[in-house]
């Protein structure tokens, strides 16, 4: 068939690869929801396709001020920078742009102008402001959806806006996709395998008709090594390495 494209369809695709409609699986449609989700926690917070890098626009508000902090979408998962709040050495607007001034300056001769002059000196000038200015300090908690800018707050003006560089999970009512990748399908299968032998543990040692004996314990065993080795393969071949081991 053909691949998932839907929860319900990805829901039926795990089921069918345990054995559906040829063995019963004794798992409740809740149960396996639940289950998928975790697969999908999962997912988003080590799979270098779980999630996107991203900027995110917000209107100055009022009520901002007052709480000081900004209300951040849900599906933000981490806030790594904010761009520079009021005013900057070199992010000012209209003629007070110091690229503005020194094209203004050189356009004369720019065509043999040497840029390399040209570079070095928007550096310095970064450098200046990273030493005079700093770097505008946050905080965010992805499980309060707050970001708090350590600021005065007096320097941010109603209306205007605040561009924060930040992550965001790939939703897959968005993004169908998602329910393809490899990956994902067999964790999300594995963890309803898990849930499915668990739920047949009740039954060890109870005898059926023929002296057929119920084996949840082993499906709840495999399904527990076919986590382990599915973590691990995320971790060693899926998620992007650890920043302190590049450079």
């Amino acid at each position: 068939m053909a691949q998932p494209t839907t929860r319900t369809e990805f829901t039926e695709w795990c089921l069918r690869k345990l054995g559906k409609p040829v063995i019963e699986i004794n798992v409740d449609q809740d149960q396996a929801q639940d289950r998928i989700d975790e697969a999908l926690s999962y997912y988003w917070d080590y799979h270098f396709d779980g999630s996107e890098r991203t900027f995110f626009k917000h209107q100055i508000t009022a009520d901002d001020k007052t709480n000081q902090y900004i209300t951040v979408p849900e599906n933000v998962i981490g806030v790594i920078n904010l761009f520079p709040v009021g005013s900057s050495i070199t992010a000012s607007t209209g003629m007070f742009n110091v690229q503005y001034q020194f094209v203004l300056n050189n356009i004369h001769d720019m065509v043999n102008y040497n840029l390399t002059n040209y570079f070095m000196s928007m550096q310095n000038l970064q450098f200046m402001e990273e030493i005079l200015v700093g770097m505008q300090p946050i905080r965010y908690n992805r499980h309060i959806n707050r970001l708090f800018i350590d600021t005065d707050w007096d320097r941010l003006v109603v209306g205007e806006y605040v561009v924060a560089e930040c992550y965001r999970v790939v939703d897959p009512t968005v993004y169908a996709d998602v329910y393809k990748d490899r990956w994902l399908q067999n964790y999300a299968t594995a963890k309803i395998k898990f849930q499915w032998g668990s739920n047949l543990t009740k039954f060890n040692g109870m005898t059926l008709p023929g002296n057929i004996q119920f084996s949840g314990e082993q499906i709840l065993n495999d399904a527990r090594d076919e986590i382990a080795k599915l973590e691990e393969e995320m971790i060693s071949s899926y998620s992007l390495p650890v920043t302190d081991m590049i450079g």
